[in-house]
């Protein structure tokens, strides 16, 4: 059946975390918020069910997965770098995981 094949992959996709990239429009973060999405997308892509950007305002900058917050800008200090990133998702998702290069000093 041709849509059966959608079906297990959407139920599939939605037993996967999501993640929650919500950023603020007023300080013009969309396109860090996005090359932070692809990222994530690139390195964790069989292991994502979504990567998500969220609009909000007042200089918010905040990661989660499954809600659970991974970054955000004020508690952190700022935004953080790529390698940072991909370590704190890879530590909720997998923490055994090897990262390759970004674990190494």
């Amino acid at each position: 059946m041709p849509g059966s094949d959608v079906t297990a992959e959407g139920a599939a996709r939605a037993e996967r975390p999501r993640v929650a990239i919500t950023y603020c429009t007023q300080c013009n973060w969309l396109l860090r918020s996005a090359w932070m999405a692809q990222e994530l997308l690139s390195t964790f892509r069989d292991d994502l069910g979504e990567v998500a950007l969220v609009p909000a305002s007042g200089g918010a900058f905040r990661i989660e997965m499954n809600g659970h917050v991974v970054w955000e800008r004020v508690r952190d200090g700022g935004f953080p770098d790529v390698k940072a990133l991909k370590q704190r998702v890879r530590d909720r998702l997998d923490p055994g995981r090897d990262l390759g290069h970004i674990d190494r000093p």
